[in-house]
């Protein structure tokens, strides 16, 4: 996308914001009500690019993840933030953020804003990464609600798998959990207790294929051969952060069983000075309500600590 609004050259931008997502977008907009000068740089990888509709969010709900986006782009324009897509490959720290593009080109920012979000990556059985966003799924308060009462597969990765089939078992009463490649002794007494209780049938064997008829998913078939019926899979992606920038400034990191993510406080500011970072960038479970709302705490904070920056300038200069 081109330059828009002559917000893209040698000036200082007040804020570059990293990601042009729910969390960038949100951020940008209270930037650029605020009169702060912006610039967001989109790479166009949102998580959610594979899903048809979003869920959850109140007068949103349903809404296309690509009409959504669009119609934050829109939003954003009217208060000149700028948009440019690239990718940022390094930020080069100093007085200002000197923020490089890949494209060859830099931008200077007094602040930045990191919404990178994370990357899923999906278990290598043959017929999941074609489906999925479709009829294999991972989040039931995502899709839950539109495939009620349909036959279930969950497709367990790990212990915390168990949760996974537990969790849908409140939407279909038809809930096979498929161990894969997780042994059944590492099921808890705890664990078959819960399952049995929620009506969950535990399958042994590794899944070797999805059945695919009309378009869409029929069943599993498993390694020995056997057939499961199902219609909808459950399935519990590796989620990979998109935080190289933020290691690279030396932000604190913290690991979580879902990956490892940048310590930030109740605004989003990391521990280098002048980096918030918001969304998917700061935990697995963002979804896209509690992205825009990070957004809008970062901005909202970043806008106090410029004003009283330059305000502090003034009086001692």
């Amino acid at each position: 996308m081109a330059e828009r609004n002559g917000m893209y050259g040698n000036e200082v931008h007040d804020v570059v914001v990293v990601g042009g997502g729910a969390a960038g977008l949100s951020a940008a907009l209270v930037l650029g009500r605020a009169r702060r000068r912006t610039l967001v740089v989109d790479a166009g990888e949102p998580r959610n690019a594979p899903s048809s509709h979003m869920q959850g969010y109140l007068s949103r709900d349903g809404m296309s993840p690509a009409g959504f986006l669009a119609a934050g782009r829109e939003e954003i324009a009217r208060y000149g933030v700028g948009l440019v897509r690239d990718r940022v490959t390094d930020v080069v720290p100093g007085g200002d953020f000197t923020v490089v593009l890949g494209g060859g080109r830099s931008v200077r920012a007094r602040r930045l804003v990191v919404a990178t979000g994370l990357k899923d990556e999906l278990p290598a059985v043959p017929g999941v990464a074609e489906r999925f966003g479709r009829d294999v799924l991972h989040c039931p308060f995502c899709h839950g609600w539109e495939v009620r009462d349909e036959p279930f597969g969950v497709l367990a990765s790990g212990a915390a798998s168990v949760h996974q089939a537990l969790m849908v078992s409140q939407w279909s009463e038809d809930v096979t959990f498929f161990l894969h490649t997780v042994a059944e002794a590492e099921l808890s007494d705890q664990d078959l207790r819960r399952l049995a209780a929620a009506g969950v049938d535990v399958v042994p064997g590794e899944v070797a294929e999805l059945l695919v008829e009309d378009d869409r998913l029929t069943g599993v078939r498993l390694a020995d051969g056997s057939v499961h019926a199902r219609s909808v899979l459950y399935v519990g992606p590796r989620p990979v952060p998109r935080t190289d920038l933020l290691r690279r400034l030396g932000a604190e990191m913290r690991e979580t069983p879902f990956g490892t993510y940048p310590v930030v406080d109740p605004t989003g500011l990391t521990t280098v000075p002048g980096v918030w970072a918001a969304g998917n960038a700061i935990g697995f479970a963002e979804q896209v309500v509690h992205a825009a709302s990070g957004g809008y705490r970062a901005a909202a904070a970043i806008v106090g600590d410029l004003l009283m920056t330059d305000l502090d300038a003034a009086v001692t200069g």
